[in-house]
């Protein structure tokens, strides 16, 4: 089992093509604080994107032909062919037109020169175990540092909306699961400095990485540190050691997140009785589980049940999310 798949497919990340970009003369297009994740591929030409910041006067970002940039929390962001240039908000109207047939967005004028795709990620945001959060604000990976199989997909990305055929939509949508999971593994092969202390910093470490992996394949054993050190020939001391440096927490307080995770979702999408969901995440005591979630997660799991159903479920879809009570601006790409 792949701990970082696993983490993905658990928190229902999934992609979706929002919106194709065709910049002419003078273009340039605002969005607002999105609740998804945003990226963009740069199929030709050239762009700046510009994060908005708090205190403002954030650097504008040259993107070129190949590159990727992926906005791990949605920040408001402009994105144009001058780095001077803040232009002005879309039309939402446009825009919702424009994801239903597939249209490419045609901004400024004259003929196009850049082309650029943007995709945006929703995630469940009842599990805690995220990739997202972990991430800085902007994660670029340029065309000319990307790994092969990223620039490959990019190309394909490039190909399929340059010659739309039939299920165009579909084939972009697979693509854009490929291209976060390789912007990922670049990202991560590039910078294991920056996630020390993580659970993906986990994923730098092949023992910590198996540990995490048995956890994962078999959440209902009842482990402990030393039946999971015992598993994997080593001492306690040593893995306990290891998990604190590549994960910044002890096994036990890991596995208890995953269980918590895994027990959240059963709770809002199924019927399933709590005791079945208590040992199916390995507690035998429904006491023991209920104390268990409720530190965690600071209800206990029949007022999570009952609370989380109350609220339109956040799950994968296949369209960007937009915040009705937000300013009528699209809320990303």
């Amino acid at each position: 089992m792949d701990v970082l798949a696993d983490a993905l497919a658990v928190a229902g990340v999934r992609g979706t093509v929002a919106v194709r970009i065709d910049g002419s003369r003078d273009w340039g297009v605002r969005w607002a604080q999105n609740a998804d994740a945003v990226l963009y591929a740069v199929a030709s030409g050239s762009a700046w994107l510009t994060p908005a910041s708090p205190e403002g006067g954030a650097e504008p970002i040259e993107l070129l032909p190949g590159d990727v940039v992926l906005l791990p929390t949605g920040a408001a962001h402009h994105i144009a062919g001058d780095p001077h240039r803040t232009p002005k908000a879309c039309d939402v109207a446009l825009t919702d037109e424009l994801r239903e047939t597939g249209a490419a967005m045609k901004v400024g004028t004259g003929e196009p020169h850049t082309h650029l795709l943007g995709a945006s990620y929703q995630h469940d945001r009842v599990v805690s175990l995220h990739v997202f959060t972990l991430l800085p604000p902007v994660v670029h990976i340029r065309g000319s540092e990307a790994h092969t199989a990223l620039d490959g997909t990019v190309r394909l990305l490039t190909q399929e909306t340059a010659d739309p055929q039939l299920a165009t939509s579909v084939v972009l949508d697979r693509l854009v699961d490929v291209v976060l999971v390789q912007l990922l593994r670049c990202w991560l092969r590039t910078h294991p400095d920056l996630i020390r202390g993580s659970w993906l910093g986990a994923l730098t470490d092949p023992l910590v990485a198996d540990a995490m992996n048995r956890m994962h394949r078999e959440p209902d054993r009842p482990w402990s540190t030393e039946a999971l050190a015992q598993a994997l020939a080593v001492s306690r001391s040593t893995l306990t050691r290891r998990f604190r440096e590549a994960a910044g927490q002890s096994p036990g307080a890991y596995l208890t997140r995953w269980r918590m995770d895994l027990a959240a979702r059963q709770l809002r999408d199924t019927d399933t009785k709590v005791e079945s969901i208590a040992r199916s995440v390995g507690y035998t005591s429904v006491y023991a589980f209920n104390r268990a979630f409720s530190r965690t997660r600071s209800l206990p799991p029949a007022r999570f049940r009952r609370d989380s159903r109350r609220v339109p479920h956040q799950g994968p879809h296949h369209g960007p999310h937009r915040d009705s009570d937000r300013a009528p601006a699209p809320a990303g790409p």
